[in-house]
């Protein structure tokens, strides 16, 4: 069997290993079909996630057919399906709330524990989700990356009449992008890159673009920072009006906030991690099986993994979207 190998930072190969283990009783074998190249993916191949752990086969986006299953399963040899990446414990006081997402003992695939980006993998089945047969796998490779932003968004409330910043153009921006414009939002993307920016406003020519240094103070009724840079966050406290709210699903280190200015404003600020699992992948199924849901431009290219130096290059450049290996 074939898979993608970080031996180390910055050091990717594509190399044959043994085939994998028998399948448990309650997991299933997945041959890939399509993996997505993830802003985490990017940061464990540059030693920029401490807590990675190397060698680690990459990839946590995954679509692929079930070709295996053990005997105390729901799941069918031949379904298609997505994974849920982040492991759980089942057992703490956030798992017992169903906020599996914050669980102490949470592992991810492809950052600590060997990943999707191969031939095929095995994983348990609790972390499979099956894909409707009418859901295209060019749309379907986008269902984890989504429930992100599903996640992120179900704290605020979104409708026509409602001003938001989308600070970051990236591919989770640019996901933000479309489910805020689906709810009907008054949207303004912000980004320091000007070919992000032209970008999104060639494929929604509603949305309006600007600069950082273009944004004035109390603008927003719901500004949403996935840039993940410090300037950013800080800039989320400014635009948004008072009363507003300030979704964080970026991972800027540190950032200043003024405590006074907040206060004053009476914000609230939310700090938005991964997903809850299931109701988060299912909802963004939901979105993605309406044609009216516009998320065809988040893909820049879908690449054979024979090819997956430039793929990683591309992905590492910063200048494409979603960047899809083809296995």
């Amino acid at each position: 069997m074939k898979t993608l190998y970080i031996e180390k930072s910055g050091k990717i190969t594509w190399k044959t290993v043994p085939a994998g283990e028998e399948v448990n009783n309650d997991e299933v074998k997945i041959k890939v079909i399509y993996g997505g190249i993830c802003g985490s993916d990017v940061s464990v191949f540059k030693g920029k996630l401490p807590h990675a752990a190397y060698p680690v086969v990459p990839g946590h986006e995954v679509l692929g057919e079930v070709v295996e299953t053990g005997a105390e399963t729901d799941i069918h040899v031949g379904q298609r399906v997505v994974v849920q990446p982040n492991s759980y414990c089942g057992r703490c006081e956030f798992c017992q709330k169903g906020k599996t997402n914050i669980c102490p003992e949470k592992k991810s695939l492809g950052i600590n524990e060997h990943g999707g980006f191969a031939e095929e993998f095995i994983v348990a089945s609790k972390y499979v989700i099956p894909v409707p047969e009418q859901l295209a796998k060019e749309r379907a490779i986008l269902i984890e990356p989504l429930a992100v932003i599903v996640h992120a968004l179900k704290k605020v409330n979104i409708d026509a009449e409602t001003s938001v910043a989308i600070i970051g153009c990236g591919t989770e921006g640019m996901l933000a992008v479309a489910l805020a414009s689906y709810f009907g939002g008054k949207i303004t993307a912000i980004d320091i890159n000007p070919e992000k920016l032209q970008k999104v406003q060639e494929h929604y020519p509603d949305i309006v673009i600007k600069h950082p240094d273009e944004v004035e103070e109390n603008q927003f009724d719901v500004v949403v920072e996935v840039a993940g840079v410090r300037a950013s966050f800080e800039q989320c406290v400014d635009v948004v009006k008072s009363g507003g709210s300030v979704v964080a699903v970026g991972f800027p280190t540190v950032a200043e906030i003024p405590v006074v200015k907040m206060v004053r404003k009476e914000l609230t600020i939310f700090g938005s991690i991964i997903y809850n699992v299931p109701e988060d992948f299912l909802k963004s199924i939901e979105y993605l099986l309406d044609e009216k849901f516009y998320v065809e431009p988040i893909i820049s290219e879908i690449i054979p993994v024979a090819q997956f130096e430039e793929a990683y290059e591309k992905a590492v450049s910063g200048n494409y979207r979603k960047i899809v290996l083809e296995f």
